[in-house]
């Protein structure tokens, strides 16, 4: 199945919406029951009440106690997803504090805005033999894909890619590791456009380097197009860094050049053209001087090397005549 064939598939698994009960009334009630067992057991004591009554303050404590693990504070842009012994029963994505079912699995998941730059990796927390964490979670630089090109030449490339959670379900279930999913999509849909576009053009073809909206506006589609069974949004993607490969950046800059000198002496050549044209005019109307076809014809090299020439020109005297 491609990719495109994958993405619009239906998703197994609809999010839905849970609303919990508040948590406070529930708290204050199970704290109660946990001081008031002792209070009890020893007020029976004292009265020599029968040891039955020992049995259903057990059962009362383990009750309350098990009625504690259902407890759960959502941050905001947080969101915690809810399963009965494997069966998903939906998310709460609402911040406050909250008492659900104790034997419920609470998933947290993030619902804030994330980014990350192709080409990065992931690298997992370090723990001693204690299990205290010595080192936190982090993420390397990115570092530049090798591609090529439409035409084939050898470029760097990377991007930053905008993205967020915005189905917990699909985030979750849908997938193994959605972190590690777009991060390798985005890599994936980065190197696929950059074959398909040239890296630069001179006849206002798109190309990477020359149109950048353009680029910018495709590549996140092409990214949410791998990525939307994930139940995320990319938000936005730009490349952030775009080289020619060193063995072959040298010769694309002497060809970069040697463009540009083209490029100004023919807006030179062009300049020069139109002010000896407006020279001869202007001294043919005021009859100045009168020129034939070999006159006309020195007047215009003089001038032309004079306006197209890289160095100052040098005066010479002239005297004789063009005749002689």
């Amino acid at each position: 199945m491609s990719v495109n064939q994958a993405t619009v598939r239906e998703s197994t698994v609809v999010e839905k919406v849970y609303r919990p009960a508040s948590g406070w009334p529930m708290l204050l009630l199970v704290l109660g029951i946990l001081f008031s067992i002792p209070l009890i057991f020893i007020a029976g004591a004292r009265a020599s009440a029968s040891p039955l009554l020992v049995i259903p303050l057990v059962f009362l404590g383990i009750a309350a106690f098990t009625c504690l693990f259902g407890f759960m504070a959502v941050q905001p842009n947080d969101a915690r997803v809810l399963l009965l012994f494997g069966d998903y029963r939906g998310t709460v994505s609402e911040s406050g504090f909250y008492w659900v079912n104790p034997f419920f699995t609470k998933k947290k998941i993030s619902l804030r805005i994330r980014n990350f730059e192709t080409g990065s990796t992931n690298v997992a927390e370090k723990k001693n033999e204690a299990g205290q964490v010595v080192q936190q979670q982090t993420r390397t630089t990115g570092r530049p894909s090798k591609v090529n090109d439409r035409d084939g030449n050898p470029i760097e490339i990377s991007a930053v890619v905008v993205w967020r959670v915005v189905n917990t379900a699909e985030a979750l279930f849908e997938v193994d590791d959605y972190e590690h999913f777009v991060g390798v999509q985005s890599e994936s849909a980065l190197r696929s456009l950059s074959s398909r576009y040239p890296y630069d053009s001179e006849d206002h073809e798109t190309s990477l380097r020359g149109s950048t909206d353009e680029i910018s506006d495709q590549l996140q589609k092409d990214i949410q197009d791998r990525l939307g069974q994930a139940g995320v949004e990319v938000i936005e993607a730009r490349i952030c860094h775009l080289a020619y490969a060193p063995e072959i950046a040298a010769a694309m800059l002497q060809r970069q050049q040697a463009g540009a000198v083209v490029a100004a002496r023919a807006k030179i050549v062009e300049g020069a053209v139109g002010m000896v044209q407006q020279a001869l005019d202007h001294l043919s109307r005021e009859k100045i001087v009168e020129f034939d076809d070999d006159r006309r014809a020195a007047m215009v090299s003089n001038l032309l090397v004079v306006l197209c020439s890289d160095r100052h020109a040098q005066p010479v005297i002239n005297t004789g005549s063009i005749y002689h």
